[in-house]
């Protein structure tokens, strides 16, 4: 029985909670940009790439909104298309903390 313990809680890896508790205290910003030629992009920061997997993440919503995007710089997911009204509600689900998402 050789389960590799978390460095940071001491937990096994299979029962570690460190990621659901960074999740808790991200303070995530969502809002929209507009590009060339009337184009809108929701773009999501605040996410700290060394607590959460953002590709991860990126792909979840991606594939829950049904749209492209891409994980830009350090934070910041963009999606295409304005998401507003679902996004919160997704992220929630995916375990964010609702009061720490600002639309």
């Amino acid at each position: 029985m050789s389960s590799e313990m978390c460095p940071v809680c001491g937990l096994p890896k299979d029962l570690c909670i460190c990621q659901e508790v960074a999740k808790e205290q991200q303070r995530i910003t969502v809002k929209i940009n507009r590009r060339r030629y009337g184009k809108e992009v929701t773009v999501i920061q605040g996410i700290d790439p060394h607590e959460i997997d953002l590709n991860e993440l990126a792909t979840y919503l991606k594939s829950e909104l049904a749209c492209g995007g891409t994980v830009k710089g350090y934070g910041v997911i963009e999606l295409q298309g304005n998401h507003t009204g679902r996004i919160k509600k997704i992220l929630v689900k995916k375990g964010f903390g609702e009061n720490q998402i600002q639309i």
